[in-house]
């Protein structure tokens, strides 16, 4: 199992060479045809695994990363990370192939492109085949920057960039309460592994923990898949180029919160909390989504909200799949299991028909230079090839045969129907809901189903409205599209070899043992008998239709609601609220006067801690066990005390630097007083140093000139009344810390620094290898700004070229 941590960095190492190959291939040729091969080949490795697991075998490989916190990097396939795996891989790579096609190497940055869309890749996978919580959550905030990337992607647009900003601010905060949930999480089950923490659940379930923690999963899983009311980010995502809306918006991004609602069903399903929170969130998004995507006028927003009603009715099912681990599987629970596997099932047909119709979508902006419906119309004698992938995603969509989304919206129906009549969880009274509103969802699914078909293809060509004229896409934009079509109709009329090798497997991760041999007997089919869902969905289609017919006479109720009570409307108030607040706050005491900086923190310091010292029992004072000073050690404190107060008093900032430096040496003695050697060597190294950089950079500055002094507060008064609260703060924390010791000192730890690290130097080793992990973050702060400065040198020497230039 080590190639599946291969597959996962493969994609990271990519987004490395990219840059190089496109450095060296630059004009010549298209860099994702190299690209192409990483997301192919991981693909093929992947579909290896089918029999294995379908024969219902699970694979685990760990790599030891901080074993000391038992974070590691433990990888784990079943079912349904498999799934996700092969949807990653498999539509990545056509993905990838589109784009070839559809984003011209003359004129974008595709080593951006690729490198973004890489570590997209990379992170998903990570996250999917992930069993460490913690590592999935890393994995999770790599989801969200690269995406952030990727739609900011075109960021010489201001729409873009907005989108970006949004979608990150949103995922970002979830991922945070997602963080919150898995360490309470980890509190109660001292565990970070999924697999353990699914094996506790009676312990979580009676933890006065669980409601909180529960909350703040599903806040990361809902603003990650975008259910209501956090699903505005996602037609706003769409600035960004159609491959990337087509991969990350249809197949891979939205899909995470699925997957994480999907992975902890186990271990919070059964209970009345999670099953309405998932179920009527899910239906609340679906009916959300369904009516807001009738209403657009460009494409990709249809879409857009169309994917969102889509990810609510994926969510509701796996809600009310859930209930079956309230009592196990009977006869009354079947419904459940149709529920889990239907869930899945659109899983899979819905990455399969949207990813279709954004690359359709894309053709036609790619084709006409617009995506405004009001614009388009008459395509079907131009993009014949197109109109027939876009009636065969659209159809499928809407849930009508031919097509897979056929099968499992009326398994959706057979669910909701089902579960409002059982008698638990109050399904009895509330429960009746749940199949009114997938009804009137499916009607407007529907309606912008036949919008996206007939008033694109359909109608009059307005060749005037159009930037170029209508014409169809080359073969390369057209293969994609057409083999994920080709997907929709073969899940349709094969839909249980499917089942049995990914879909069932990918069951058992959701339910118990005991449902999974009960499930085999499950066929998935086109025909039910002239029974209640059947008849739902003869009248969505019925009514469906009239109010397609009659759509310019009811779309005007739109118009009615008032735009400033809309969720966009109070994110960006919301906002910019923030912002100004931020910002008037900022302004009272960011005043550009480092003096004032100062007196903030050390203000703070006497404070804060000074009144901890006021606490019962806060000060003591034992000397009992104390050395005696010797002369010479008095001595060198008052040379530390002179070199300090030739600091405050010298005139000139050479006598300044030197004093400091005595002042460091004096300390180094001490150090070798208290037989400290290593302490010493690496305090007079680092003084030395910092006393040379010190005089380096003080000799370019400009000569020193007192400033005034202002009205007010004397200065050096002020600063003295700090300085000798400061002093006496941290004098009395030292004595009250020497006198009364809560823990065993840590010192007596590092002292065994040779047999724990094989080094001789405490203090190296301590920097090294006890503090490592905060080491390298430190050099990797510092490389960042190094980065920085050395771009801030290289924009200033250009502009000044530039200016010469122009001289």
């Amino acid at each position: 199992m080590v190639w599946l941590s291969i597959i996962i960095l493969v994609p990271f190492i990519a987004a490395i060479i990219v840059p190089f190959l496109h450095k060296v291939f630059n004009q010549k040729i298209h860099i994702g045809w190299f690209v192409l091969f990483i997301p192919f080949l991981i693909f093929i490795y992947l579909l290896t695994y089918i029999p294995s697991i379908s024969a219902g075998k699970t694979f685990t490989y760990l790599v030891q990363w901080i074993p000391t916190y038992d974070i590691n990097f433990e990888l784990y396939m079943d079912g349904l990370s498999l799934v996700f795996g092969l949807l990653i891989t498999g539509i990545g790579s056509l993905v990838i192939f589109y784009s070839i096609f559809y984003l011209s190497k003359e004129r974008e940055a595709l080593h951006n492109f690729y490198v973004y869309l890489m570590m997209f890749m990379g992170a998903m996978l990570g996250l999917v085949f992930s069993d460490n919580i913690l590592v999935i959550y890393v994995f999770w905030e790599l989801t969200s920057i690269s995406s952030f990337l990727l739609i900011a992607y075109w960021y010489q647009r201001q729409r873009s960039r907005y989108g970006a900003q949004k979608s990150m601010l949103i995922t970002i905060f979830g991922g945070l309460s997602m963080l919150a949930g898995f360490i309470m999480l980890s509190i109660i089950t001292d565990t970070y592994s999924m697999r353990e923490i699914a094996t506790q659940m009676d312990l979580i379930h009676g933890h006065e923990l669980f409601f909180p923690l529960m909350i703040l999963i599903l806040i990361g899983a809902f603003t990650k898949s975008a259910q209501f009311p956090f699903s505005i980010w996602l037609p706003d995502a769409m600035e960004a180029p159609t491959p990337i809306s087509a991969y990350l918006h249809s197949a891979t991004m939205v899909k995470a919160g699925i997957y994480l609602v999907a992975r902890f069903t186990p271990v919070f399903g059964g209970t009345a909390e999670w099953f309405w929170l998932v179920s009527g969130i899910g239906i609340l998004t679906l009916l959300y989504g369904s009516i807001n995507a009738v209403r657009q006028t460009d494409l990709k927003a249809l879409l857009a909200y169309s994917t969102i009603s889509q990810l609510g009715l994926i969510m509701s099912l796996l809600g009310i799949g859930s209930a079956i681990l309230y009592f196990g599987y009977n006869d009354e629970s079947s419904v459940y299991a149709i529920a889990s596997l239907a869930a899945v099932f659109h899983l899979v047909n819905h990455s399969t028909f949207k990813g279709s119709l954004f690359m359709v979508v894309g053709i036609i902006d790619h084709e006409t230079g617009t995506r405004d419906i009001r614009k388009l119309g008459g395509l079907l004698s131009f993009m014949p090839i197109s109109f027939t992938l876009a009636v065969i995603g659209s159809f499928a969509m809407a849930g009508l045969p031919p097509f897979n989304g056929f099968l499992s919206k009326e398994m959706f129906f057979t669910a909701v129907v089902n579960t409002s009549q059982l008698e638990i969880f109050n399904m009895e009274t509330i429960g009746v809901l749940f199949p009114v509103i997938a009804w009137i969802a499916s009607v407007f699914t529907f309606v912008y189903s036949m919008i996206l078909v007939f008033k694109t293809f359909g109608g009059k060509y307005k060749p005037k409205m159009l930037e170029k004229p209508a014409h169809e896409a080359p073969l390369g934009m057209l293969i994609p599209p057409a083999i994920l079509a080709s997907l929709v109709v073969i899940f349709f009329f094969f839909p249980n070899v499917l089942a049995n090798y990914l879909l069932k497997p990918a069951l058992a991760s959701l339910l118990p043992e005991e449902v999974t041999a009960v499930d085999i007997e499950m066929k998935i089919s086109a025909w039910h008998g002239w029974n209640t869902e059947l008849f739902m969905t003869i009248g969505v289609v019925v009514i469906g239709s009239i109010l397609y017919i009659l759509l310019k006479k009811w779309i005007g109720l739109y118009s009615v609601y008032p735009q400033s009570f809309t969720l966009n409307r109070l994110y960006d108030s919301g906002l910019a609220k923030m912002e100004s607040g931020a910002k008037t706050i900022t302004d009272q005491y960011m005043t550009g006067s480092l003096r004032a900086y100062m007196i903030y923190i050390f203000s703070l310091l006497i404070f804060v801690w000074g009144g901890a010292l006021l606490l019962p029992g806060a000060f003591s004072i034992d000397v009992s066990n104390d050395a005696p000073v010797s002369f010479y050690e008095v001595g060198i404190m008052g040379s530390m005390l002179a070199a300090a107060l030739t600091v405050l008093f010298a005139k000139s900032r050479l006598t300044a630097i030197i004093a400091v430096g005595a002042l460091g040496y004096l300390v180094a003695i001490f150090f070798v007083l208290f037989r400290a050697p290593d302490l010493a060597l690496t305090q007079l190294v680092v003084e030395t140093v910092t006393t040379a950089l010190f005089l380096l950079c003080f000799y370019h500055l400009p000569k020193f000139k007192k400033e005034k002094e202002k009205k007010g507060i004397p200065f050096k008064p002020l600063n003295l009344i700090i300085s000798l609260g400061v002093g006496t703060v941290v004098t009395l924390f030292a004595i009250a810390a020497n006198s009364s010791r809560m823990f065993e000192p840590v010192s007596s730890y590092f002292e065994d620094s040779y047999e724990l690290a094989g080094a001789r130097n405490i203090v190296n080793a301590i920097l090294v290898d006890f503090r490592g992990l905060d080491t390298m973050l430190e050099i990797f702060v510092l490389t960042i700004v190094g980065l920085g400065v050395y771009t801030l040198i290289k924009l200033r020497l250009a502009r000044r070229e530039k200016d010469e230039g122009a001289e």
